[in-house]
């Protein structure tokens, strides 16, 4: 088989066209001698059509509104990925039958193995209506944009006037910015109606009880259950719902605030203005490019050549979907980084995190099959997350985005904001869980109290009087329930493990990037508590592990509001 020779031969193709592709190595000649030289052949295919495919993808979400780019997008997500998905696993089947194996490939065929066992024909269909579905989400909040003072602004664009110091300058934002999914809350629900149906379907066709059972099985969920998530729930609500409010508390007190209101919760409590880290996305990247080679040579060189490709697209524009992330570009094994810059903090973390995933796929496409390069999110998100964690010591300038005295605010907010996202990310994983298994999760209107139930366990010491459909309209505003379902907890498993690789980098700073970068290195080789370990962490889902990582953070907090300035640098 002549297979194209760069992914932009496929940029227009068909499924006709590929399809013969996948027919040749269906009726391939084909023995346990001959098995790694077919399944090179087949991971060749799966690099050049992924490759194609994502071209695809980053184009449309750049360019929400362009016609021609949605087009093509869902020619690849929902005409061709359905019936590419029924040839993997006919091929898997086949492969499968050999009784071939390899130590190297035990991960590799034991997702292979549960993906022929899920797959139904009847599924095909309701497959591609789904990305249909989710490209709609899409082009919906990609549109949203705001009237901020004559100006037309995006969501993200508004993110500044959160931290601003005037009071109603803040309220005023933080209505703006949730006035577009208030607006649009039918138009959602009709959306997530029409998702919903068609994933309980396919989950009933493939045998299972609702679409949670379903897709945990689908995300090769293989070492933990959905009891485990729910400990985890129970432990966030035991240990870190405290902790926010103790930080909430804190804040209260710093602003001179008789209650803390939701456009409370961006400003610095403890400056007068807020951290400025860029100017420009120029800026954002030049800073960037110093302070990875800081933390690593060879991960600075990898973020280098991404600047010098034009593989990021980091400002916000309207027309441009909401959100940030990284995908791999698999044929020339250099990943494409996504994001709306707003020239706040949360932007640098949001380009570290992106970068920890870039560095992932460039250590683990060394790996010979495409599939041994993937992982589950969990071991993605590790990544991310622990970059994150990892380039707090070089945020300081010359090489970072801050004077020194600004330094401390900015892992402040980053710290805060990881116990905060905690308590997000628990009542996200919570809710999706009870919409999918509850029975009520076609009911808009018992979406949406069960929404406001859960925020109210999760998050306490916020005041939401009079923001009913303001506090509502966050769930419509979270695009992973609409896009990616339980492409969630995966965040929470992460920064547990996370914060015990950073735990480790406090006193052996170097020790913990290198061990980060040979677990990088696994891809999808090895079972995820096998990463993880190889990292330096374990899953958590218990209230006592949690709790110790709970109050390293609170303690590190307080640690670092109490130092002086000319200290500061011994303690990042």
């Amino acid at each position: 088989m002549i297979l194209p020779s760069s992914p932009e031969a496929l940029a227009n193709a068909t499924w006709a066209d590929l399809a013969p592709y996948y027919e040749a190595l269906a009726t391939a000649p084909l023995s346990a001698e001959a098995a790694p030289a077919w399944l090179r052949e087949w991971s060749q295919l799966e690099e050049l059509i992924g490759e194609a495919a994502a071209v695809a993808t980053i184009a449309y979400t750049c360019d929400t509104d362009n016609a021609e780019k949605e087009a093509a997008h869902l020619r690849f997500a929902a005409e061709i990925s359905p019936q590419q998905d029924k040839q993997q696993v006919r091929l898997a089947r086949r492969l499968l039958a050999l009784g071939w194996d390899d130590p190297e490939l035990a991960t590799v065929l034991r997702r292979l193995r549960t993906d022929a066992a899920l797959f139904r024909e009847e599924n095909v269909h309701l497959l591609s209506e789904l990305e249909e579905l989710e490209t709609s989400y899409d082009k919906i909040t990609g549109g949203m944009t705001i009237d901020w003072e004559g100006e037309r602004k995006t969501i993200a664009q508004l993110q500044p006037f959160l931290k601003q110091r005037d009071r109603a300058t803040r309220e005023r934002a933080f209505r703006c910015m949730a006035s577009p999914y208030v607006a649009e809350r039918e138009r959602l629900a009709d959306l997530f109606d029409q998702s919903y149906a068609r994933r309980q379907q396919v989950a009933s066709n493939a045998g299972f009880a609702n679409y949670r059972d379903y897709i945990f099985a689908a995300k090769y969920r293989f070492d933990y259950t959905p009891d485990d998530t729910a400990r985890f729930h129970d432990a966030v609500e035991a240990t870190v719902t405290p902790a926010v409010a103790r930080l909430l508390a804190y804040r209260r007190e710093r602003l001179a605030l008789d209650i803390v209101r939701p456009w409370d919760l961006a400003v610095d409590p403890d400056r007068a203005t807020p951290l400025v880290p860029f100017r420009d996305v120029t800026e954002l990247v030049d800073r960037a490019r110093s302070m990875f080679d800081r933390i690593d040579p060879e991960l600075g060189r990898h973020f280098r050549t991404m600047a010098e490709q034009g593989l990021l697209d980091l400002d916000s524009r309207p027309g441009k979907a909401p959100g940030g992330y990284c995908m791999t570009l698999p044929f020339r094994g250099q990943p494409f980084v996504f994001m709306n810059a707003a020239g706040v903090p949360e932007d640098v973390s949001t380009l570290v995190h992106e970068a920890g995933h870039c560095f992932h796929g460039v250590a683990a496409h060394r790996l010979p099959y495409i599939w041994q390069r993937a992982t589950g999110m969990e071991a993605a998100e590790l990544a991310s997350m622990t970059m994150e964690l990892l380039a707090g010591p070089h945020l300081g300038r010359p090489a970072g985005y801050y004077p020194p005295a600004d330094v401390r605010h900015a892992l402040v907010d980053h710290l805060e904001d990881i116990l905060m996202s905690l308590a997000h990310i628990a009542c996200v994983d919570a809710f999706q869980s009870w919409i999918y298994t509850s029975g009520s999760g076609g009911d808009r209107d018992a979406r949406d109290a069960h929404w406001l139930t859960l925020r109210a366990r999760f998050e306490r010491g916020v005041d939401w009087t009079g923001l009913e459909s303001e506090r509502v309209a966050r769930w419509y505003r979270q695009s992973h329930i609409f896009t990616a379902p339980f492409y969630y907890i995966e965040y929470g498993i992460a920064q547990l493990g996370a914060l015990q690789i950073w735990r480790d980098s406090l006193s052996d700073y170097r020790g913990a990037v290198t061990r980060y970068k040979q677990a990088l290195a696994l891809g999808g080789t090895r079972p995820l508590p096998e990463i993880y370990a190889a990292a330096g962490a374990a899953l958590v889902f218990d209230a006592k592990r949690m709790g110790e990582l709970v109050h390293l953070v609170e303690h590190r907090i307080e640690s670092l509001r109490a130092v002086s300035e000319d200290v500061l640098a011994a303690v990042v």
